[in-house]
């Protein structure tokens, strides 16, 4: 007993701690990435490589739908940056009026499924070209032309609308801790408006446009959705949309190959920007010295501005979901405000409506996918918490040199990978027996596996915020007097930061219950879930039928976001004065 307390004592405070979390995401998230880069190099399966980049099949299965992907990516982080930029400039920077109201609806429309702008884009823009009934815009006899009903620029627009938040949330931030002061005195010297634009607030919140630029081009280079439901009717493929076909029809190796080249690709452009934010360091906004906003004033530009700035944000968040809820009482798209029925929600199965499908709250495989929905959005929520809240105490109390980096880089890896590849990850290491451990493919189990995973990211990074927010005197306190590693987290850390973890345990329900990438190469009949299903009603042209379902994920997400920023309190530092 005294030699074990002597090595007790000799090892380091927290090593056992760090070890177990470390395992843990070792098997969550490392594990996973390994096992398809080591069976792509199977010898038996290391032709694969060969089939996507240098075969007469590689054109079609790589090169192309890289080329896609990397426009795509490019395009979408271009339309962002301005988007978002030009939205923060307008509520940080002027004296623009309802900016309090710009700012929220601006921050919107990343909580907004993307296949369900999608969906909403369909609604007006279809035509008749890939079958079935066209949109709005074709019942009202405007001839819609393919380039704006399918393919890249409707894939590439709805990307957009869904992903600018990010980098008006990014560069209003930054644009928040620009010193007024710095502004006047460019002022007092005879510098005009633009002088100072360009010349002062432009290269401060430089490192902000990259990394904003750089989170959206690495959501838009993953993203399944949209690709799927607006390029691949008229075959127009990216690495998200061709990966997920390559493992439908069971060529899972080419499949891993182009996970692996995916994976690749987003790191390769996150690295660029990481390494351009690297060498503008030297750009300081904040000092220990007081400083005041100093707004621009817009002139008689301030109404023409306003108006447009409340245009993109109605036209991107409340508009959708109008669109939807008329698409999903009308039965047929080209009269959308006309005919208007429930059968879509309430119905019963009638062979001469509907091809006989009954309405969504008729159909049991909607009310096992709901039931299941949300008990897997709770499932992973508490996971990825109590995961999180024991990784962010073993960063923030007990950091080992070596380990602790480990553990931090692993916890937040999941963010940069593209959840189609993630979701073929899981497939490789846990579809298959592993020693006396059954197969999970085709279990929910898999499935609440793979989006704990997912979810560490924002679980971690809360945790830390909170746990940092903790005095380490009281941890230390009650250790003095015996209280146990577990019994201190019960009794002190989750008590005391139970408002931030209530949070996190809300937006990852909302981010699981709306997630369609991962899950969309996970799931099987027996494990239907929201997403999935409004996926393949919208697949075999049931729109209505996935409007409804869209709209009931919007209102669950809506209900769970809404609590989320109530206990978190208003986060806008950018509209306070």
């Amino acid at each position: 007993m005294t030699a074990r307390a002597g090595l007790r004592a000799r090892l380091p405070a927290g090593l056992g701690l760090n070890l177990g979390v470390l395992a843990l995401l070792a098997l969550l998230v490392a594990a996973p990435l390994m096992t398809i880069l080591m069976q792509t190099l199977d010898p038996e399966r290391i032709g694969a490589w060969s089939d996507v980049l240098a075969s007469p099949l590689s054109r079609n299965l790589f090169w192309l739908p890289a080329l896609n992907t990397m426009a795509l990516g490019l395009g979408v982080a271009a339309g962002c940056v301005l988007i978002g930029g030009f939205l923060a400039w307008l509520v940080v920077m002027t004296d623009m009026p309802f900016r309090g109201l710009v700012g929220f609806l601006a921050t919107l429309p990343f909580m907004i499924p993307s296949f369900a702008t999608a969906l909403a884009w369909g609604t007006v823009f279809r035509n008749g070209r890939v079958g079935g009934g066209g949109g709005l815009l074709e019942g009202m006899g405007i001839a819609v032309p393919d380039a704006l009903a399918w393919g890249m620029t409707p894939t590439m627009i709805v990307l957009i609308a869904h992903y600018y938040a990010l980098g008006f949330t990014v560069i209003a931030a930054a644009l928040a801790t620009v010193n007024g002061d710095l502004v006047e005195a460019a002022q007092m010297t005879g510098a005009s408006r633009r002088r100072v634009l360009f010349g002062i607030v432009l290269p401060v919140v430089m490192p902000a446009l990259i990394a904003g630029g750089s989170l959206c081009f690495a959501g838009a280079v993953s993203n399944f959705a949209a690709p799927a439901l607006l390029g691949l009717p008229v075959r127009m493929q990216t690495l998200s949309t061709r990966l997920f076909g390559m493992i439908e029809i069971g060529q899972v190796e080419r499949g891993y190959v182009l996970a692996i080249l995916l994976i690749g690709l987003s790191a390769v452009f996150l690295a660029l920007g990481n390494r351009l934010l690297a060498g503008r360091r030297s750009f300081a906004t904040i000092s220990g010295k007081g400083g005041r906003a100093r707004r621009f004033a817009l002139g008689r530009a301030r109404g023409p501005l306003t108006a447009l700035a409340l245009l993109i944000c109605l036209v991107t968040t409340i508009l959708p979901i109008l669109l939807l809820i008329a698409a999903s009482l009308a039965p047929m798209a080209s009269s959308l405000f006309s005919g208007w029925t429930l059968h879509f929600w309430i119905g019963e199965a009638d062979p001469a409506f509907a091809r006989g499908q009954a309405g969504i709250f008729n159909n049991p495989q909607l009310l096992r996918a709901l039931t299941l929905t949300v008990a897997i959005g709770a499932v992973v929520a508490f996971l990825a918490n109590v995961i999180g809240i024991l990784v962010a105490v073993a960063l923030t109390r007990h950091r080992l040199r070596g380990i602790s980096e480990a553990v931090s880089q692993l916890s937040f890896l999941p963010m940069l990978l593209p959840g189609i590849a993630f979701g073929a990850a899981y497939i490789a290491l846990y579809g298959a027996p592993i020693g006396p451990l059954p197969a999970l493919y085709g279990t929910s189990v898999l499935l609440a596996l793979a989006l704990t995973a997912a979810m560490l990211p924002f679980a971690v990074q809360t945790g830390r915020a909170t746990v940092a927010q903790i005095s380490g005197d009281i941890d230390e306190a009650a250790r003095l007097t015996g209280a146990g590693f577990f019994r201190r987290i019960g009794a002190i850390t989750l008590p005391l930061a139970s408002r931030g973890l209530l949070a996190s345990l809300l937006l990852c329900f909302v981010n699981v219950i709306s997630d369609l990438a991962i899950v969309v190469l996970l799931y099987t009949p027996t494990t239907p879930l929201l997403s999935v299903l409004s996926y393949r009603y919208a697949s075999d042209g049931f729109h209505q039928f996935a409007n409804a379902v869209t709209l009931v994920i919007l209102s669950i997400s809506t209900l769970a976001a809404g609590l989320a920023t109530l206990l978190r309190g208003r986060n806008r530092p950018w509209l306070s004065s």
